[in-house]
């Protein structure tokens, strides 16, 4: 297949229409040349006869120069006129990649410089215009579907395996690799210092409390459990009673004294702890023993997995469901920026000078690149099709050249020969 029936065949309906125009131009064009040549010959004819066909043949034979000189040069621009390879024709197919650097160079030095794309983006105020747009509610919930779209997608396209062996990894540098003794040590420091194992001690005795009200039975059983087997069942009872009673005053001493011996002694315990877990080699020790027979177990890589899939599944439906509450934060958050971005004029100032310094350096470091990308993509076009697309693009205008050649080249014609006999009739 030629390269015109491949892009006749790929054409876009825009470039059809286009392809349709260009046909009926260049069919006009040939109409007049040969309407001009029609005149031509029969005015040449005729003119011995009827003297003032000579004005009528000067003007048809300007009118056919003009077309022709004009389809020529057209012509030359794209392809070879009549195949003849004539030189400094079918120039867009032979200068192609000269043309496609030219091009890049002109949309550097004109669209790319600092100062143009500066003074474009300072006259926009993007912030105040994003603000306007983000503050109305339909474009902030349009905005956050399609946000909500990509983000599914995005989901869907990551590998699960690739994620879980990322969780597994970083939960390994950043839990398994330090010392667990240190760390918690200074935590638990700080916690102790503040008092904050106070509201911990109260919950434990509260519930101690709270199972001891309702298990008496079982506390019972425990206590005769221990007691030696010859004693009588009523002793059993009694010191069931006994203990249990004991207890209960017990647990409720400690509660109801802030400065309970029991009390005292857990926050000597834990200040103890927290030293050893700071600076006691054989503690430390056992932590880092626990801390590995924990991690290195195989439920570290299920907790991984598990995280993921959780976390995966629960976003999957938060994004699908528009009324959920992470779309509707979503939405809430973008009328609140556009709203904000909107009314202050401070923020939105240091935004737009953010986003013309950033957008400026991004021009002055890659500008060059940017523009090379014309350069690029005109090299690697087949020069046929180069020329027929630009033909398409620009060609029924250029058509009007032909017309007007012929209109002025007969314009002409009659003109010259209209002052050639006027100058004749004057030395006759």
């Amino acid at each position: 297949m030629t390269t015109a029936a491949t892009m006749q065949a790929a054409l876009s309906p825009q470039d059809a229409a286009r392809q349709l125009a260009l046909t009926r131009m260049k069919r006009l064009a040939a109409g007049l040349l040969v309407l001009m040549a029609v005149i031509f010959t029969v005015s040449f004819a005729l003119q011995d006869r009827y003297p003032w066909l000579g004005y009528v043949r000067a003007a048809a034979e300007g009118g056919m120069v003009g077309a022709i000189a004009d389809w020529f040069a057209v012509t030359a621009l794209f392809r070879y006129p009549l195949g003849l390879r004539i030189p400094h024709t079918n120039i867009i197919a032979t200068r192609k990649n000269e043309i496609g650097a030219s091009l890049g160079e002109f949309v550097e030095a004109n669209f790319l410089a600092e100062s143009v794309v500066r003074g474009k983006l300072e006259s926009v105020g993007i912030s105040r215009r994003l603000g306007g747009w983000l503050s109305s509610s339909s474009n902030a919930e349009r905005l956050t579907g399609e946000l909500a779209t990509a983000g599914r997608s995005v989901l869907e396209l990551l590998n699960d395996d690739a994620i879980k062996n990322l969780i597994e990894s970083v939960a390994r540098e950043h839990l398994v690799r330090p010392e667990w003794g240190p760390s918690l040590g200074r935590v638990g420091e700080r916690l102790v210092t503040s008092g904050q194992q106070h509201a911990g001690v109260d919950l434990l005795l509260e519930r101690a409390d709270a199972w001891l009200r309702a298990h008496p039975e079982a506390f019972g059983r425990a206590v005769s459990a221990r007691l030696p087997s010859w004693l009588p069942g009523f002793v059993d009872k009694l010191v069931d009673d006994r203990a249990y009673r004991e207890v209960i005053a017990f647990v409720e001493g400690v509660r109801a004294q802030p400065q309970h011996p029991v009390r005292e002694a857990i926050d000597r315990y834990l200040v103890e702890l927290t030293n050893d877990l700071q600076h006691d080699p054989v503690m430390i020790l056992r932590v880092e023993s626990l801390k590995e027979g924990l991690l290195n177990s195989p439920r570290l890589r299920e907790f991984a997995g598990e995280t993921w899939e959780s976390v995966k599944a629960s976003l999957l439906e938060a994004l699908g469901d528009p009324q959920s509450a992470v779309c509707t934060g979503i939405r809430g958050t973008l009328v609140d920026v556009g709203t904000r971005l909107a009314r202050d004029d401070a923020l939105g100032a240091r935004i737009d000078r953010w986003l013309v310094d950033s957008v400026t350096a991004l021009v002055q470091n890659y500008g060059h690149e940017i523009a090379g990308v014309i350069t690029e993509t005109v090299e690697r076009w087949d020069s046929a099709e180069t020329s027929a697309k630009i033909e398409l693009q620009v060609g029924r205008d250029l058509q009007f050249i032909r017309i007007n050649g012929t209109i002025v080249g007969s314009l002409a014609g009659l003109t010259i020969y209209a002052v050639a006999n006027a100058v004749a009739g004057l030395f006759a």
